[in-house]
């Protein structure tokens, strides 16, 4: 009997112990589901932050979906699946599919860039470099992917890699040519994805993120600041480049147009969102130093200050972490 009740008691000083931490670190104890939607090049970063979240909330549950962001935001609008928290690699996905219906409200956090990726035996990777990549690309033994624009915004965001390069480089039907130079058959749902074929040989280069060069091993080649849409200060010439897309329901017909300007990552959390106090707790963790510290060994580039964007407002406990775009 007095080994039962030690026990109980060893039990209860743990609980206390866990509770007395996450109270240190600002946190309130938080229990149960927690499912996150994120894109592709979020798969990594999410979940090395679901993991240490779920260290601080032993009683979370979490659950991950990686895909592309549009893909990801018409798992809410077409097939009214409704996650805890939602990550896109454009913040720009929110506004244009899911305002005001789905969400008022999102947190910007991180900023990546554009690169090109492939291996030591691609074909021309003793020679390319920013400058002379496009010739490469066009050469005909050269096999290159990219992601799907309708689902991923790595995929429009190459197609306005292409346009920004046309007007960089000066040569007029570049950004058809590297278009026409991709085949079908080399595109993806998510530019994640092309990061296994690449490392497999089966193509020699891939459009992706510098976040996923980084953690992937690949070499990646730098393109010049005035077409990666990593740089806040060409936010005006990044907006020569425009893709058109389905908009919210591929089936209603209509359409959205996305800008090129610098590659800014958001979450929020959807309206419905079915273990809300959870989902509070988790981008509260996701803004927090460490938080950041994951995101920043994950890749990406975590934002100097969290931006708050949307006609609507956060719940009361993230106000205070956000700045007003």
């Amino acid at each position: 009997m007095r080994h039962a009740t030690r026990f109980r008691f060893l039990i209860l000083a743990a609980g206390l112990s866990v509770a007395a931490a996450m109270a240190a670190h600002g946190q309130t104890p938080v229990r149960g589901p927690l499912v996150v939607f994120n894109a592709g090049s979020l798969a990594l970063p999410f979940n090395r932050l679901l993991k240490a979240f779920a260290a601080h909330h032993p009683d979370v549950v979490p659950a991950q979906e990686n895909s592309g962001s549009l893909e990801a935001a018409r798992k809410l609008t077409e097939l009214g699946k409704i996650p805890d928290v939602l990550g896109v690699a454009d913040y720009g996905v929110i506004p244009a599919l899911l305002v005001p219906r789905h969400a008022d409200w999102y947190a910007a956090f991180a900023a990546n860039a554009m690169v090109l990726v492939y291996t030591p035996q691609s074909i021309g990777a003793g020679e390319i470099n920013g400058t002379n990549w496009p010739d490469i690309l066009l050469r005909p033994d050269v096999r290159a992917g990219h992601s799907d624009p309708t689902l991923d915004p790595n995929g429009y965001r190459t197609l306005m890699v292409f346009q920004l390069a046309e007007r960089h480089y000066r040569r007029p039907g570049l950004a058809a040519q590297l278009d026409a130079a991709i085949p079908p058959r080399y595109v993806r749902p998510k530019e994640a994805d092309l990061t296994a074929l690449v490392q497999a040989g089966e193509l020699d280069y891939a459009w992706s993120y510098l976040s996923i060069a980084r953690t992937s091993g690949l070499r990646h080649v730098d393109l010049p600041k005035e077409i990666d849409l990593s740089d806040p200060a060409r936010t005006a010439e990044y907006a020569h480049a425009r893709v058109r897309l389905p908009g919210a329901s591929r089936a209603a017909g209509d359409s959205v147009e996305f800008r090129g300007e610098p590659i800014v990552y958001a979450l929020t959390i959807p309206k419905g969102a079915p273990h809300p106090a959870v989902a509070e707790a988790f981008v509260a963790f996701v803004l927090s130093a460490e938080g950041r510290r994951i995101l920043g060994e994950a890749g990406l580039t975590p934002l100097a200050t969290p931006r708050l964007g949307g006609p609507g407002q956060p719940p009361l406990s993230l106000r205070r972490l956000l700045t007003t775009e």
